[in-house]
């Protein structure tokens, strides 16, 4: 029970990656609160609840900063803390840079950078009152080593690590830590979706010879979540099966 009597938020958990690390977390006794804008969160959070685990749902657009603001004074208002902030939530809109439209980049940049500082920018006043905190981003392997048809994806998650390592600094005097994770290819509706000649060809770079599991990376949030962790702070933790090192 390493988060024990925790209080977590994780965004984009209804399903994918997300929902394995509210599964884990939940097993290892923090209560979780689901932020997302598919209704496939509550569905999400009933089965935890009904597997005895303390989770809830609430829909939160990364992108709307009012709804982000009321949404983190309910849950303190309601658990008295937050101790926990993983910021998953994510999207891809691929194009080449020749093909790809204003409107693909910035949608992009606006959930998958901009939704990280806002979700941060609100809740990091409540852990700085309690002189406690675990931010945890999503980056991407490819955020460190690019990807053809990603400039959008690329530099949101290459923009994560930056602001990660800003915040270590300014925040780590006050009890506070902020890391990333860079994911290879985990096996999600996101990479489902990719033609099959894809994936075994990305299965075929990766030496373990296998995509991940939403679990690999729900572990990797564990750990910096947990206080075997607190002297971890600005780290990019790459979690790929060997694909890059």
């Amino acid at each position: 029970m390493r988060l024990q009597d925790k209080v977590a938020i994780i965004t984009g958990a209804a399903r994918g990656i997300g929902q394995g690390a509210a599964e884990v977390f939940c097993r290892e006794g923090a209560t979780v609160i689901i932020w997302d804008v598919l209704e496939e969160g509550e569905a999400t959070a009933q089965s935890l609840t009904d597997r005895g685990y303390r989770a809830s749902f609430m829909p939160v657009s990364t992108t709307d900063v009012p709804r982000i603001e009321a949404a983190a004074r309910d849950v303190v208002d309601r658990y008295g803390r937050i101790d926990i902030l993983i910021n998953n939530a994510g999207i891809t809109r691929d194009k080449t840079l020749l093909k790809m439209s204003y409107d693909d980049w910035q949608q992009v940049i606006d959930v998958n950078l901009s939704g990280v500082f806002n979700c941060t920018k609100v809740v990091a006043p409540y852990m700085v009152e309690q002189q406690y905190g675990r931010i945890i981003c999503t980056s991407s392997i490819n955020g460190v080593h690019g990807a053809f048809g990603q400039t959008n994806y690329a530099a949101a998650k290459a923009g994560i690590i930056g602001m990660v390592r800003t915040w270590a600094k300014e925040l780590g005097p006050k009890g506070i830590t902020a890391n990333a994770v860079a994911p290879g290819y985990i096996r999600t509706p996101m990479t489902d979706a990719m033609p099959e000649e894809v994936r075994k060809q990305a299965v075929s770079s990766i030496p373990v010879r296998r995509m991940g599991e939403p679990s690999d990376i729900a572990y990797a949030y564990l750990f910096l979540a947990s206080d075997e962790a607190s002297f971890v702070n600005g780290h990019v933790l790459a979690v790929n099966g060997g694909q890059a090192l």
